[in-house]
């Protein structure tokens, strides 16, 4: 779901401030006046494409990691190539992956007919993540309002900040840590794989490689995902309760049945075992965990006052 480019500098750390900064000029109640029925709108056509499609609920979270982790949160991962540059969709992370554009596109219209040229595709996708969430029986949160969207995208750094599934911990810790989060926040937010799907590219090494998997897992996984072949072939991040927002993906950590190499890296005897178990015995901490890294997450380098614009077609530059 996540990689990162692991290099630490001066850049990173003034990226996190400026973001903070900008975070500040967000508000709850952005759109009370301007487009008083926003909120409600989206909530409605989120919780009827999460009924129709319950995977829909985790792609739409995901969309939000994806676009927040490059460039900040604002909604450069929806627009399409262009002869000026190439964009974010096809970079490898996101390359069939990524989905949920066309609920999205949806939601855009839907809030364009009530008020034009009022709310950001930033501010929607956010707002998506938070509802998606909440759908599957996840907790929810004040989402902050009030981001612009981008005019420009960023393949490169959609293959460099977004964290690989080969990531080990260390690794993960570092690639969270230049985004600002601690590594608490990293395993709280690595919570969201409790909902969703991976691809067979994503997990075969674990699979038919790696020693801390349980073999019966790991036999019933090789039936869905050869060793040659069959990339785009999905499984459930988790196991257990894949539609519904729990912790049982934690729990299954606990049982080496990570679906991923970075998943199983949280817990694998280094210094995030004991936040998992905290997980795994206690859904409240996590749950409350979640959404304040999800407020934090939405924070990240937005675009605000006269920077960017909004956009009228989520897809392309005005």
């Amino acid at each position: 779901m996540f990689g990162l480019n692991l290099r630490h500098s001066l850049f990173f750390f003034v990226s996190c401030v400026l973001g903070i900064v900008s975070a500040h000029q967000l508000s709850s109640n952005f759109y009370a006046t301007s487009c008083p029925l926003a909120l409600t709108t989206i909530k409605r056509a989120v919780t009827a494409a999460v009924a129709k499609e319950a995977r829909m609920g985790a792609s739409l979270l995901r969309l939000h990691f994806h676009d927040c982790f490059v460039q900040g949160c604002d909604a450069s991962i929806l627009l399409d190539d262009t002869s000026s540059f190439r964009g974010e969709k096809t970079a490898m992370p996101n390359v069939n992956s990524v989905r949920g554009f066309g609920v999205i596109d949806n939601i855009k219209s839907k809030v364009e007919t009530l008020c034009p040229g009022v709310v950001s595709c930033a501010d929607i996708v956010a707002v998506a993540a938070r509802d998606s969430v909440v759908a599957l029986g996840g907790p929810s949160w004040t989402v902050l309002l009030g981001r612009r969207d981008s005019t420009t995208a960023s393949f490169s750094s959609a293959n460099s900040d977004l964290p690989a599934p080969t990531l080990d911990l260390n690794a993960l810790i570092t690639a969270f840590s230049n985004k600002g989060f601690t590594a608490k926040e990293m395993v709280a937010l690595s919570g969201s794989h409790t909902i969703g799907k991976a691809q067979c590219l994503n997990f075969r090494a674990r699979i038919y490689n790696e020693t801390n998997i349980d073999s019966s897992f790991a036999k019933a996984l090789q039936g869905h995902c050869p060793r040659a072949g069959g990339n785009t072939n999905l499984a459930n991040l988790d196991a257990t309760t894949p539609n519904s927002f729990d912790n049982a993906y934690f729990k299954n950590l606990l049982c080496k049945k990570g679906l991923m190499h970075s998943d199983q890296q949280l817990f694998n005897g280094g210094s995030t075992d004991s936040q998992v178990t905290v997980y795994s015995n206690n859904l409240g901490p996590f749950r409350a965990d979640f959404a304040n890294a999800m407020i934090k997450m939405g924070n990240l380098s937005p675009l605000t006052g006269s920077n960017g614009q909004i956009r009228t077609n989520c897809r392309k530059v005005n």
